[in-house]
């Protein structure tokens, strides 16, 4: 069992937030038309039912607004943390112990949207 299942990351620009995700991931979403917008899916296990994306919709906004997912950054979070602002973004909260569940940092995405990242190392 996964602790995510899917999430959703409302975007205003999806070009910008795209050029975001795909640079400081360093990973390719694939766009599609979804429900009232497009959608930019992220890597995903969709055997198992993990995944999320990005998502340009008319009926909601980006920003601070109470939800925040944390992704799979296992392995590589100093250089997802290097990547952030030269990708439009911003560091909120550095690499941070939570021993001994791993590694979490907080960064302002291209879109204004606090996301949490999680490694084990």
């Amino acid at each position: 069992m996964h602790a995510i299942h899917w999430f959703d990351l409302y975007v205003n620009d999806f070009q910008r937030a795209r050029r975001f995700y795909e640079t400081a991931l360093d990973v390719s979403l694939e766009v599609i038309d979804g429900m009232g917008g497009r959608m930019g899916l992220f890597p995903a296990d969709h055997e198992n039912g993990v995944g999320g994306s990005i998502v340009e919709s008319p009926d909601h906004q980006a920003g601070a607004g109470g939800t925040r997912v944390y992704l799979n950054a296992e392995g590589k979070l100093d250089a997802v943390l290097d990547r952030v602002p030269s990708a439009g973004g911003e560091v909120l909260q550095p690499r941070t112990s939570i021993a001994p569940h791993g590694f979490i940092a907080v960064i302002k995405d291209s879109e204004g949207n606090p996301v949490g990242l999680h490694s084990m190392s």
